[in-house]
């Protein structure tokens, strides 16, 4: 994992973010053009190596043909965060981390032209801030099972399933608690929300039974094993500085309305969504496709709804691969 240094990064919000650090991985080579750049933002909780896997020859993601860079973004560690930052954490925006991030291809990189922006979920939330704030330097974007804000019931989610469980907590003590363990109660509650409301219903239907073939013997050693295993490690303020931006997140103008903005995104987008995604609902993202000029939707089959992002099952694998060739090809 590499590290970019920003030193005392001024916010949208007029805050400082002092000793500021984002960081990040690269794979390929940057071509003489410059011009073979992917940019892959990561999304909540996930360090940027948790997307690796969508990185290999013959892959969409060929590191033979791209310069891929896989940046973080702030509130997760080892990028600047609360857990990391000494004093009083400020509030940080996805505006932010994207600006950080076109920093970063500047500055390490000498990049000034990026071939496509794509990623999932809060992923995505990046994506349209970079298709909106950087759009002439941006050929192509696409966001997949993401919105450039989250819809009402997303908000909903980040503030009932992830916020409220770990405020909650009576060890969280308004956020000076002595230790992240101290607070895995609330952590582990945000973990069996999860598993309520990030897959599809249909996931658990005794003639499905989906968690079996990721290897479980039961819903609650799913559970455990892949829900509570990915929010207990984390630290409770990381996790709410990020879905705090994530809800607040709003790339267009004061006042403008989401029609309005999506009408201005230039690059050219290729738009995914998943069956059974509460989240990033398919109907909900035809509509914004509907609004880009040019743009393109798919709607990808599958019995993982947003957890088809983490690529659990062979047939997403290739489903996504394919957006992101077509996306590569716009």
């Amino acid at each position: 994992m590499n590290t970019f240094e920003l030193g005392d990064f001024q916010l949208t919000s007029g805050a400082t973010l002092p000793g500021a650090k984002l960081a990040y991985q690269t794979f390929g080579e940057l071509n003489a053009a410059k011009d073979n750049v992917v940019v892959f933002p990561t999304f909540l909780g996930a360090p940027p190596e948790v997307l690796n896997g969508w990185i290999g020859e013959n892959r969409a993601l060929d590191p033979r043909t791209c310069f891929i860079v896989l940046p973080g973004h702030f509130g997760l560690p080892p990028s600047s965060a609360p857990s990391n930052t000494p004093g009083p954490f400020p509030e940080v925006s996805i505006a932010d981390d994207v600006i950080a991030q076109q920093r970063l291809l500047a500055e390490e990189f000498g990049v000034h032209e990026v071939k496509l922006v794509l990623g999932w979920s809060i992923g995505g939330i990046q994506v349209y801030e970079w298709a909106l704030r950087f759009g002439d330097r941006v050929r192509a974007i696409a966001p997949i099972a993401g919105a450039p804000t989250p819809p009402a019931w997303t908000k909903l989610w980040l503030k009932t399933v992830v916020e409220e469980p770990i405020t909650s907590d009576p060890n969280y003590a308004g956020g000076t608690y002595a230790d992240a363990a101290s607070v895995s109660g609330g952590l582990a509650r945000v973990g069996h929300a999860s598993a309520l409301t990030a897959p599809p219903r249909t996931f658990y239907y005794d003639s499905a039974e989906v968690w079996r073939n990721l290897g479980f013997d039961s819903v609650d050693a799913f559970v455990a094993g892949f829900w509570e295993n990915f929010w207990l490690p984390q630290d409770p303020n990381d996790v709410l500085a990020q879905a705090r931006k994530a809800r607040a997140a709003w790339p267009g103008k004061p006042g403008e309305s989401l029609e309005d903005m999506l009408g201005r995104v230039r690059p050219a987008t290729t738009i995914a969504a998943f069956t059974g995604d509460a989240l990033f609902p398919p109907g909900e993202l035809s509509r914004y496709a509907e609004a880009i000029p040019g743009a393109t939707f798919r709607e990808i089959d599958s019995i993982f709804g947003h957890l088809a992002t983490f690529g659990l099952s062979e047939q997403d694998v290739k489903a996504v691969d394919d957006v992101i060739r077509h996306a590569l090809d716009s």
